[in-house]
């Protein structure tokens, strides 16, 4: 039997406009991809972004948008998360990338997914705000962890 909590959150993952934000994100992916590495472009902490492959840089934000009803749903574990993110950091410290910016793309990631929400205009109601909401705490949760994750398989911690 499913405790309280994994029956909450499923059940918020699975609102209409929970569902409907994410398919619009998993959807339009290419849209909050572009604007993420156009940030990149521009911003000046992210010297080793900059100077790295735009077309990998493009299919690894990419994969994220497009892979957020998994990353948040209730089927993929902590553990998963945990050793993909993990893994994750090992390799972009591998790849030359230093921790801050890492921490700063993956908030570039997170923010460009919420302004891609409010561009379009899907929460009518008070309903809809409340459960973007609940949705925006998945979310901010998934990236912290990724971020946290990142970091220590950055530094080879457990």
């Amino acid at each position: 039997m499913k405790d309280k909590e994994t029956i909450r959150t499923a059940s918020l993952y699975q609102t209409p406009v929970s569902q409907k934000l994410v398919d619009l994100i998993e959807r339009s992916a290419e849209e909050p991809t572009r604007r993420y590495l156009e940030d990149v472009k521009r911003n000046v902490s992210l010297p080793t972004y900059k100077g790295f492959d735009e077309k990998e840089l493009f299919r690894r934000a990419h994969a994220v948008y497009s892979q957020l009803g998994k990353w948040i749903s209730q089927e993929t574990s902590k553990e998963e998360i945990k050793a993909f993110w993990k893994d994750l950091g090992r390799r972009r410290r591998a790849e030359g990338f230093p921790l801050p910016e890492i921490i700063l793309t993956l908030s570039l990631l997170r923010r460009h997914l919420w302004l891609k929400v409010q561009s379009d205009g899907l929460l009518d109601t008070a309903l809809d705000l409340y459960q973007a909401m609940e949705l925006n705490n998945r979310v901010v949760t998934f990236f912290d962890r990724a971020i946290y994750y990142a970091a220590c398989g950055y530094e080879n911690k457990d």
